[in-house]
């Protein structure tokens, strides 16, 4: 008797537990999808709106100048034998990988959308030379030092490596001037070395004479002066968006 009890107990217990998790589970599954759709109508009404549209717009010319400015200087690096590709991953279009003008397209869009965003938070506003006129001198004076770096001759890499450090604070000091301006600049030429590095480590592809690790030292140099190229270009770019819509 005491046994059939205890059997009708666990019985009990058993159905009230199946009850439970038949309800939670619903319930965990409502809620889940209620957010999924909150959060995409959110994303909807921001990529409707103005402000959306703008940031878009403005992803778009930064990833094509991003793409065209990595097959240009990308082509002086190879012509000069200072960048060697494998064989079987090298395409026709301006003898470059395949891979090369997406990734720098899409790190130019990181980049210049984060310069005015983090002008915004930090509440200064860049306004020296702000006109386009100042960023096409900006990226011809960019261009100009990636070239330094394939053309000009020099007895040792060292030599190469301060001439280009030197024009490219230089470059941030005509053209930019704003502290968050160096420090993003310092930045991303250390992630971007990291990344490089570990690209040539795994085969990539690598750099003729490599005198740090497994690349050229003065490759932080041109990191550093395309980051604020990238960033005045987006900066610009938000910029002439913002009056664009208080006009609007």
């Amino acid at each position: 008797m005491q046994t059939l009890e205890e059997h009708c107990w666990s019985c009990s217990c058993t159905r009230g537990r199946d009850k439970k998790v038949s309800t939670w589970l619903p319930q965990r599954v409502g809620k889940a999808m209620s957010s999924l759709n909150s959060l995409l109508s959110l994303a909807y009404r921001t990529l409707a709106s103005s402000e959306g549209r703008s940031l878009i717009r403005r992803s778009l010319v930064l990833f094509s100048v991003g793409a065209f400015l990595a097959l240009v200087l990308n082509l002086l690096q190879v012509q000069r034998n200072v960048t060697l590709f494998p064989e079987e991953v090298i395409a026709t279009i301006f003898s470059s990988a395949w891979w090369v003008p997406p990734c720098c397209g899409t790190a130019a869009a990181v980049v210049g959308l984060l310069y005015p965003c983090i002008d915004s938070r930090l509440g200064e506003p860049h306004k020296f030379k702000r006109e386009w006129a100042s960023v096409m001198r900006c990226i011809a004076v960019f261009v100009g030092i990636n070239h330094a770096s394939a053309k000009l001759d020099f007895a040792n890499n060292v030599q190469l490596s301060l001439t280009l450090a030197a024009l490219s604070l230089g470059l941030w000091w005509t053209f930019d001037r704003s502290r968050s301006g160096l420090g993003l600049g310092i930045t991303i030429a250390f992630l971007a070395t990291l990344i490089t590095q570990f690209l040539v480590y795994n085969g990539v592809y690598q750099y003729t004479s490599p005198d740090f690790l497994y690349i050229r030292s003065w490759l932080p140099c041109i990191f550093f002066s395309g980051g604020v190229t990238v960033g005045n270009i987006g900066r610009q770019l938000a910029m002439g968006s913002s009056e664009k819509t208080h006009s609007d």
